[in-house]
């Protein structure tokens, strides 16, 4: 009896020896750790500053890059703008009411239009930046309200039952097992509630950073507006100062003769025009049945060195994208199918010079026709005539304003004497759709309108359905 109860006693002790020793281990552990801890958050600051400084720089660098090629573009157009200016300001008096300085107005018309059109695209750009801010500001407000409520928690329990003693928790166990368990837990809790700490501070750090960002967005958004509406203001001033030139030259027969020889210069440059977008679709086509052998090589196993090698050599220059304008025609309507009941590109119009050889009454001279001429109403609506992707937007004198759309089968049309054009280059547009206004010549509101199958012209006569 005297034995077990010796034993028994022993045991005691060392449970408690354990207990005690546990519990100066857990003592040091706590202190050792309260070292790791400011230790580890100074690293984790450092390493989150880094980290967040490196993802701004990078942000930033991407950010002002785009921002430096547009304001480029914007500062390319103005200055086209200023130096067109300028050229009127060099003018006489005589001299201001000529073709060439109605030439120049059409054209400072058509580039003030095309920074109207850039400026209105940033501003939504801009836009939509704000609303991705704004809902992450407000995702952000969520993470850190979460977190404040969990601490909150954490506050309220210690409030009424009073913190827990650590320590004290240990020593109060029934055995070792026990105190271990509480160790663990202890540890992982205090651990947690570091985390979230770190989490929270971190979360309202980017908090303010984003509200930062809207700030700046929102006054960007407000700048383009303002020089958009400026721009608008000074266009509708060209386009009043053009219309009263317009009606000054009429109908002063050198003028005119000037606006039939800037129109054949214009069709040489349509040509040109026309012949680099077959190569640029040739190309892209070139380039679409490359990456299928390449494909059909992968399908077929064909030795995986080979086709490592021909990933790497071949398939590496077709990510490249050397084309500003998708030219594919894919899921388009057929164009061919059109012919003999097309829909007209005006709602209304007459046809006043014919496909081919046409003489002008007034100069009695022959002229040679791509396409053909239709006299329209004042500031008539423009309608795409079939599926098509918008590949060119350019200005040509003598034809101002000028939109090549590409069409399923090769096929092309061209719209000239454009005042407004509401899309832009890329765009895909559906058969009917409005992209642009007529607008005013020494001859009245007339469009110009071709259609091409490749090189070859075609009579748009024989195309549109008969009214």
């Amino acid at each position: 009896m005297r034995i077990m109860e010796k034993k028994s006693e022993v045991g005691s002790q060392r449970s408690a020896s354990d207990i005690r020793f546990l519990a100066s281990h857990f003592f040091l552990d706590r202190c050792l750790s309260g070292l790791r801890n400011i230790k580890i958050l100074v690293i984790i600051t450092f390493l989150t500053f880094s980290f967040c400084n490196a993802q701004i720089k990078k942000q930033t660098v991407s950010g002002a890059t785009g921002i430096k090629q547009k304001q480029s573009e914007l500062s390319k157009l103005k200055g086209q703008i200023s130096s067109l200016e300028n050229e009127l300001a060099l003018k006489t008096a005589k001299e201001s009411e000529s073709y060439n300085v109605l030439d120049n107005y059409n054209r400072q018309s058509f580039l003030l239009h095309k920074l109207i059109n850039r400026l209105k695209t940033e501003e939504k750009a801009k836009g939509q930046e704000i609303l991705q801010t704004q809902n992450n500001i407000d995702e952000l407000k969520k993470e850190v309200n979460e977190l404040k409520g969990n601490y909150a928690k954490y506050i309220v329990a210690i409030y009424k039952h009073g913190k827990i003693d650590e320590w004290a928790s240990v020593l109060d166990a029934a055995s070792f097992e026990q105190a271990l368990l509480r160790y663990k837990y202890l540890k992982k809790f205090s651990e947690q509630r570091e985390r979230d700490l770190t989490k929270l501070r971190d979360k309202e750090s980017n908090l303010i950073a984003a509200k930062a960002s809207l700030v700046r967005e929102k006054k960007d958004k407000s700048d383009l507006a303002d020089e958009k509406t400026g721009e608008e203001k000074n266009l509708e001033a060209k386009r009043t100062e053009r219309k009263r030139i317009l009606y000054a030259i009429k109908n002063d027969k050198a003028a005119l003769r000037s606006e039939i020889e800037a129109k054949r210069n214009a069709e040489i440059k349509i040509q040109n025009i026309i012949t680099r977008l077959i190569a640029e679709e040739e190309a892209r086509r070139k380039a679409e049945a490359e990456a299928k052998r390449l494909a059909r090589l992968k399908s077929h196993s064909i030795s995986k060195a080979y086709t490592e090698k021909s990933n790497t050599e071949e398939n590496a220059p077709l990510e490249e994208k050397p084309y500003d304008v998708n030219l594919s025609t894919e899921g388009f309507s057929s164009f061919a199918d059109l012919k003999g009941r097309m829909n007209w590109p005006v709602s209304r119009g007459r046809v006043v010079r014919d496909f081919g050889e046409n003489r002008n009454e007034k100069l009695n001279t022959v002229t040679l026709n791509y396409g053909i001429d239709i006299k329209t109403t004042p500031d008539a609506d423009v309608h795409a005539v079939a599926d098509g992707v918008v590949s060119v937007i350019d200005w040509l004198p003598g034809y101002g304003s000028v939109l090549i759309l590409t069409h399923k089968g090769d096929y092309r049309t061209v719209y000239s004497h454009l005042s407004d054009i509401y899309v832009k280059e890329g765009d895909r547009v559906k058969a009917g759709a409005v992209i642009g206004k007529v607008g005013e010549s020494l001859e009245g509101n007339i469009l110009h309108f071709e259609i091409l199958n490749s090189r070859k012209k075609q009579n748009p006569e024989m195309w549109l359905a008969r009214k």
